[in-house]
């Protein structure tokens, strides 16, 4: 048994060419950029931006969202490399099955399925938030018991979450162009919206609010346990809020805000030209974001002072606050739209990398099988849709949602790493895109995801580790015989 058997690339692209796996190739690079943005603009704009300055970082909160994306692009330059050398499905995973060798690029694809089906779940009960609060205000008011997890405000069954996921689910199953069509109009209505939030809030900015641009830093009430920072149990560096810690201590946060623009590279398979439009969809869409991200920022924190910001609908509150409460409707609006593209994008990213792991016998090869007509994995995205509405409808999500964050770094560690391999195994392989500075950049992507992943919390940590350990007892119960390099059948 060889657990580091690695899967050439030559075989990976060669698996992409089979009749019963093929996926279609129906994606430019603009579309792969409406992808990236589609993701990554959500829950950082409508939700997290009052949450973080109002706690951690006060006006600061730009530079959270600015070193947040560095973290990201570093990883995005590594992305980039193996996208345009290895354009197949399953992003991290299938990256690491041609570098690390089989049990490595099983874990990471393990990883990959929590972070992807947990963040769709996430950002759904988002949105139905959202929705609901869109339905009072039109007068139409569900009872508590249809819009909440059990146990979480009187409730039963998330409806609204549950509607949105299995929707999503219809029209990826209908083809990844259909998607991208609908993902076009709708993140070009997001876009609308921030464009909106930024022009109207210049109006009414004010220059006392950004003093003290970052505010000082004050002593965290003490934390303890499982919900203390990993930082401070192995350091005993005590937690800040506000100053230059406090903004460290955001980027954790705000982090969540960029989690999927790596979901990019999971629609290797449906680029028309992967090696030029991969790079990017990848890189185009982060720097477009972060751009948005650190503008938003400024202009709420300049609209209101960043004690008086609202944590669940900071955007629409800053106008209600300055005596627009049309506009703050209008943005509500977007918030629904714009969450969700988020969804049917990690949809789309979760059902791919099931699609790459089931082709590959870790997972049971009908998994990968494509619908004749629409050209799309049916099965594992029907699946995988049902499983998410599921947690979205019946589990409270508030602890999970970190896992999500630490499942996204560690598949960032990962790629950087594999970049430096591959370059000293495969050199001769021809290279569309290549990470600059090689090994520095990836060098600097381990140590800044390794900075973000030790300010989570150490229950955090554990849940991830016990998500991992069952990731291994399936691999040797089912994945390690019934992989197609175990038995000769590449």
């Amino acid at each position: 048994m060889n657990l580091l058997r690695t899967k050439s690339v030559e075989q990976s692209i060669r698996d992409t060419e089979s009749p019963e796996h093929q996926l279609n190739r129906s994606l430019s690079a603009l579309d792969l950029v409406v992808f990236g943005v589609g993701i990554i603009i959500g829950t950082g704009i409508f939700v997290l931006t009052g949450q973080v300055a109002r706690d951690k970082a006060g006006p600061a909160v730009a530079i959270s969202f600015v070193l947040a994306a560095i973290v990201c692009g570093l990883a995005a330059l590594c992305y980039a490399e193996f996208a345009s050398t290895i354009p197949v499905a399953g992003s991290a995973y299938t990256f690491s099955y041609a570098t690390l060798g089989e049990f490595p690029a099983w874990i990471i694809g393990w990883d990959l399925v929590l972070e992807l089906a947990l963040a769709a779940a996430v950002v759904s009960v988002g949105w139905s938030g959202y929705a609901v609060s869109l339905l009072d205000d039109a007068g139409v008011t569900l009872p508590a018991e249809l819009v909440h997890p059990p146990g979480e405000a009187g409730g039963a069954v998330n409806v609204p979450a549950i509607v949105l996921v299995l929707a999503v689910t219809v029209l990826l199953v209908l083809g990844i162009k259909v998607s991208a069509r609908f993902t076009v109009a709708i993140v070009a209505v997001k876009l609308s919206v921030v464009l909106l939030v930024i022009v109207a809030g210049l109006f009414f900015v004010k220059g006392a609010n950004y003093h003290p641009f970052i505010p000082p830093s004050e002593a965290t009430p003490t934390v303890e346990g499982g919900s203390a920072p990993l930082m401070q149990v192995l350091f005993g560096i005590k937690p800040a809020t506000f100053g230059w810690l406090g903004i460290f201590a955001a980027v954790s946060v705000v982090f969540f805000a960029y989690i999927g623009f790596d979901v990019v590279a999971t629609a290797a398979e449906e680029a028309r030209r992967p090696q030029r439009d991969l790079p990017i969809g990848l890189i185009g869409s982060l720097v477009i974001t972060a751009i948005l991200y650190a503008v938003v920022s400024i202009v709420v924190t300049g609209m209101q002072n960043y004690k008086d910001l609202s944590t669940e609908a900071p955007l629409a509150d800053a106008f209600k606050a300055v005596g627009h409460p049309a506009f703050a409707t209008v943005i509500s609006f977007g918030a629904v739209v714009g969450l969700t593209t988020v969804v049917l994008i990690l949809l789309l990213g979760q059902s791919r990398v099931f699609f790459a792991m089931s082709r590959d016998g870790l997972l049971p090869p009908r998994l990968s099988t494509v619908h004749p007509r629409f050209g799309t994995p049916y099965r594992s995205t029907v699946i995988m849709g049902v499983v998410v509405a599921a947690i979205a409808g019946f589990i409270p999500l508030a602890k999970l949602a970190e896992l999500v964050n630490i499942g996204t770094l560690f598949a960032f560690l990962v790629v950087s790493v594999g970049v430096v391999v591959l370059r000293r195994t495969r050199p001769e392989l021809p290279r569309a895109f290549r990470t600059p500075l090689v090994p520095l950049i990836p060098v600097l992507s381990v140590l800044a995801c390794l900075f973000v992943m030790i300010n989570l919390p150490v229950d955090t940590w554990l849940r991830f580790l016990a998500w991992l350990l069952v990731g291994v007892a399936v691999y040797f119960a089912y994945g390690r015989r019934h992989s197609r390099l175990a038995g000769g059948r590449v």
